[in-house]
């Protein structure tokens, strides 16, 4: 009896160790694909008035470095799981 329930215990345990995994790997998509669509926007926010981004000093040169070569592509990294 001791062993049916330590056999249950650890399916449950596996069961929810999946899916808490799944969600991991849901949410860590999420949080790359947002990401790529804030570079994105601020990329296209600069285009449409870098004097005023320059003016107003935003950002230090460590976080403009990514996007002064503008050769910079972004890969998910659930396309390169597949």
């Amino acid at each position: 009896m001791l062993t049916g329930a330590a056999v249950l215990v650890a399916v449950a345990s596996l069961a929810k160790a999946r899916r808490l995994a799944k969600r991991l790997e849901r949410l860590t998509e999420s949080y790359w694909e947002l990401r790529y669509e804030h570079g994105q926007l601020r990329a296209r926010v600069n285009r449409l008035d870098p004097e005023t981004n320059a003016s107003a000093g935003a950002g230090t040169a460590a976080d403009m470095t990514p996007l002064a070569g503008g050769a910079t592509a972004f890969v998910p990294l659930s396309s390169l799981k597949r």
